[in-house]
């Protein structure tokens, strides 16, 4: 597929599956806002991409950023056609409900639910006006099937899961499209991120008998975005081949 003139934005794009979605997307044409918190492993996107890329620094937890997202943008850059709300966390996570503060969980469904609600209330009006675009929402198996120890991120993820089926509902007929997709374990820096601790991170990953790459889940996301105007793929799953 052929993203010439199409221009992406894309949450969390520093690292993980957000990196992997920002250089397939380069690589096939498009131009890509990329955003994240941190300055330096945009640049580091920027750095490695194939096409065109802006860096934009931007935390999804701040209000009054993400409300001016759009105009911050350069006038060519403000016409977004895919968006892909990929910035999320378990920071604190992994342990049992009551071991765990009220803070570090809110501090969860703030990034992950309330994050993806304002970047989408941000941009999704600029779809709306010109009867055009693709929302494509990171959710995770967690989303379909909860777990013990992950009571806020499975919390996060199921408001994911509903606030995608209901925006597909609200934007029917409109031209605008919601896909969600929903992988399984992902080797990326998300365990470590959440505990830490490097070697406690590999050793998560070790105890699956495999697990999938940012890169199965890029090509996930390009496979929604490629479809034709007529088809909306609204949702996918995927799951390390080892799992039933």
């Amino acid at each position: 597929m052929d993203f010439t003139n199409k221009t992406a934005l894309i949450t969390g794009a520093g690292s993980g599956i957000g990196r992997a979605a920002a250089l397939a997307l380069s690589e096939r044409g498009a131009r890509v806002v990329v955003c994240g918190r941190r300055e330096a492993p945009l640049q580091a996107v920027l750095e490695a991409s194939a096409g065109e890329v802006l860096l934009h620094t931007l935390d999804v937890t701040d209000t009054e950023a993400v409300d001016a997202l759009p105009a911050s943008l350069p006038d060519d850059w403000r016409e977004i056609d895919f968006l892909i709300n990929n910035a999320g966390h378990e920071v604190g996570g992994r342990k049992r409900f009551d071991e765990g503060s009220a803070d570090e969980w809110a501090a969860i469904l703030e990034t992950n639910v309330l994050g993806m609600f304002r970047v989408s209330r941000a941009i999704v009006p600029g779809m709306v006006a010109r009867g055009c675009g693709h929302v494509v929402n990171i959710g995770s198996t967690s989303g379909l099937t909860a777990g013990a120890t992950r009571t806020a991120y499975a919390a996060s993820k199921h408001a994911v899961h509903g606030f995608s089926k209901s925006l597909r509902m609200d934007y029917a007929g409109t031209g605008i499209r919601v896909s969600e997709i929903m992988p399984g374990i992902v080797r990326t820096d998300f365990a470590e991120a959440r505990s830490g601790d490097a070697e406690q991170a590999q050793k998560f990953y070790d105890s699956f008998d495999d697990s999938m790459e940012p890169e199965d889940i890029a090509e996930a996301i390009i496979y929604a975005l490629s479809q034709p105007a007529r088809v909306n793929v609204a949702q996918i799953v995927l799951m390390q081949s080892s799992m039933k």
